[in-house]
């Protein structure tokens, strides 16, 4: 059974040449019966064709006792027929991916949430086969959970009825000027600390001229792992960015 799905709205980057990685790690050691504690992800094997950096890369997830080789006659022809990069992996304790002694859905899909990024593979197109196709399921509900999670923190209970407590016709019909900054002449010539999340896709590159213009003084920083939601993301970094500042 072949289960694709659309996941993350996080960065896109773009990469070189088709690269291969095959090298292998020690034998992770499990965490999957420890409750509360995140699986321990292990570095994946992996064959990327290049392609558009400006559209969601094409990811292939195989089944049981599978490996990427599985996809790569689709894959060739997918990547030549659509002109989007296309990854192929093999998934842990398969190919010439390490082996773990955890095999969970979850440490599945903590590896993909650890490689894609790094990548620069993401927002992406996941296809699975077989177990495959679950973990890509996975993966996409607990994306989608933690976006709904903050989006319900504005939903709050007033008589016995569920309102929200953010105008969305305001925001809505102003969404534009939200997303967009004023035009200014004028500059700030203080000390200020631009902080940016590595997965996220707010500030581009092509940005970074008129914030140098606005605040000839700025500092820019990237916390590598954190999205839109430094603070949220990686709460450390976060703090210790801001002391850094201070100092």
């Amino acid at each position: 059974m072949l289960r694709w799905t659309r996941a993350w709205s996080l960065p896109l980057r773009g990469l070189g040449p088709c690269c291969l990685s095959s090298s292998r790690v020690p034998v992770a050691p499990s965490s999957s019966g420890r409750s509360g504690v995140e699986p321990r992800s292990v570095l994946l094997s992996y064959k990327l064709l290049d392609g558009e950096a400006t559209r969601p890369a094409l990811v292939f997830l195989h089944g049981l006792f599978g490996s990427k080789t599985n996809f790569n006659s689709i894959a060739k022809a997918l990547a030549h027929q659509t002109g989007r990069r296309v990854l192929t992996m093999d998934a842990r304790n398969h190919g010439d991916s390490p082996h773990s002694p955890d095999m969970s859905y979850e440490a599945m899909s903590q590896d993909l949430q650890d490689l894609l990024p790094q990548l620069g593979l993401v927002p992406c197109v996941l296809i699975g086969h077989s177990m495959g196709g679950k973990t890509a399921m996975l993966l996409a509900l607990q994306r989608d959970m933690a976006e709904r999670q903050f989006l319900l923190t504005n939903l709050v209970e007033v008589d016995g009825r569920f309102v929200w407590r953010v105008n969305l016709e305001a925001l809505a019909q102003h969404v534009d000027k939200i997303l967009a900054f004023p035009p200014r002449q004028e500059s700030y010539p203080g000390p200020t600390l631009f902080l940016l999340g590595g997965n996220s896709q707010y500030v581009r590159p092509s940005h970074h001229a008129e914030i140098r213009r606005l605040f000839p003084q700025a500092q820019m920083q990237t916390v590598p792992n954190a999205g839109h939601w430094i603070h949220a993301d990686c709460p450390q970094d976060f703090v210790a960015a801001i002391r850094g500042f201070l100092a």
